[in-house]
């Protein structure tokens, strides 16, 4: 039952996901410093998602070590 309801969820959010793709195909500007790019809105979302979960990805993995390294020793 709970593997059906997850495969609703993903097959919802890949529709969505779609849906989104296809009402944003138009292209934005993307300045930075002296650089700008034009690319359409739903590559720019794409790239700043996974830029996102990159960075998240490793501070938290930065954190997690931190923690393991000041946590007191059990013996």
């Amino acid at each position: 039952m709970i593997r059906w309801f997850y495969i609703a969820i993903i097959v919802v959010l890949t529709i969505s996901i779609l849906s989104f793709n296809f009402q944003n195909l138009e292209k934005v500007t993307l300045s930075f410093l002296s650089m700008s790019a034009e690319m359409p809105m739903a590559v720019l979302v794409f790239i700043v998602y996974f830029l996102g979960m990159v960075s998240g990805g490793a501070l938290l993995a930065l954190l997690r070590g931190v923690l393991r390294r000041t946590a007191p020793k059990r013996h």
